[in-house]
């Protein structure tokens, strides 16, 4: 293996953690969370819900598949930074084209390597996420400390519009077409309009900055809002465009931030969560079917909805679908036609990743409920 200078990072705290360099060596700030997948890191590198993060790998050993040109989520690596502990000496995968340091040293991200990541997980279960400095080129905490907290936070920043698509494009249906779907890409993933596709659907994938015009001139059977970074709380032109939708009775199937989204759009609030769901492992209730499902996320804010009982909006009864067991989370809304006995519904979302990528396959019927919606079956 090649040698690596030392490295250092500086929680805002004032906790300490020396390693080496792993990836590009130099400097990077952002908000420390950890991710407790054991696999498929790099599904989450690409993902854009990780803009501005510095991932924390709960894993001990990571990289030992290396880098191929199959799985990205997206054009780049997103994440601020990388901590990781005991990384793979060789990759093993015949899939591998490149070793994961090599992938991040080319992208210029920032990581390190050689750290206890149980210490550091606890210690933000403890006191939760928050800004971090690595840095390679400074050797003194104290300074690297007071550049940490000269950095910006998460909470009050809306990130989207740094990570979506500058024009819009299509994936085309596979096979026969069924539907049409007006794709917001806040921070979408590869695998999203793909999964959307393989049921026939021709996606239409709009800039975040996109308006209710433009979502209409493509004369959708459905809207769509993809995962993506930031506070949902400091978005307002997109939670416009959705309510315009709702008026016009356009049926919505939301994701993560889109879950978010639709939360305000129905006049919820959202909070910062202490550390945050990220990780392919989650448990979640699906109030709908009554089934648990393992599930995979990546979100630090919540929807501030009541569990138990349903809201009445201008656009219909809103009530909560999905739930974590783990700590009562809202993780997904439903909206029924309060005028139809048994409410017919008309739009819902979920706080989790259903195109499994990476993770478990548990929730990709939601993408057939979204079908269903459309067809007018629900």
């Amino acid at each position: 293996m090649p040698s690596h200078a030392p490295a250092i990072m500086v929680l805002e705290d004032g906790r300490t953690f020396h390693g080496e360099s792993y990836g590009a060596e130099g400097e990077t700030f952002g908000e420390a969370v950890f991710n407790t997948g054991m696999t498929g890191y790099q599904e989450t590198l690409t993902d854009p819900s990780y803009h501005r993060q510095v991932v924390v790998m709960t894993a001990p050993h990571i990289g030992n598949t290396g880098v191929n040109d199959e799985d990205p989520e997206s054009r780049r690596i997103w994440v601020a930074g990388y901590v990781l502990r005991d990384p793979a000496r060789v990759p093993s995968s015949w899939r591998s084209v490149r070793t994961l340091d090599e992938e991040l040293a080319a992208q210029g991200v920032v990581g390190i390597s050689g750290v206890d990541t149980r210490a550091l997980t606890r210690h933000l279960r403890e006191r939760g996420a928050m800004r971090v400095g690595i840095s390679t080129t400074e050797t003194d905490p104290e300074a690297l400390l007071a550049r940490v907290r000269a950095s910006g936070e998460m909470a009050g920043t809306e990130l989207a519009g740094e990570v979506s698509t500058t024009e819009a494009y299509l994936v085309p249906a596979q096979g026969e077409k069924r539907f049409t779907v007006a794709a917001l890409d806040l921070g979408i993933k590869a695998m999203t309009p793909f999964r959307m596709a393989e049921r026939g659907i021709d996606v239409h994938v709009l800039p975040a900055t996109a308006t209710l015009e433009d979502v209409l001139a493509v004369q959708p059977d459905g809207l769509f809002f993809s995962n993506g970074p930031g506070d949902p709380a400091a978005t307002t032109s997109q939670v416009e465009l959705l309510q315009g939708a709702l008026e016009r009775g356009l049926p919505y199937f939301g994701i993560c931030f889109g879950n978010q989204l639709f939360g305000r759009a129905l006049g919820f609030g959202t909070y910062k969560l202490k550390y945050g769901h990220r990780g392919i492992n989650q448990p979640v209730m699906d109030r709908t079917t009554g089934k648990v499902e393992v599930t995979a996320h990546n979100h630090g804010f919540a929807v501030d909805a009541p569990l138990e009982a349903s809201t009445t909006t201008p656009y219909g009864e809103a009530t909560v679908s999905h739930v974590c067991l783990n700590d009562d989370v809202v993780e997904g809304l439903e909206l029924r036609d309060a005028a139809s006995e048994g409410g017919r519904l008309k739009a819902f979302s979920v706080q989790y990743h259903p195109e499994a990528a990476a993770g478990p396959h548990d929730a990709a019927y939601l993408f057939d409920r979204f079908v269903q919606l459309m067809a007018g079956e629900l």
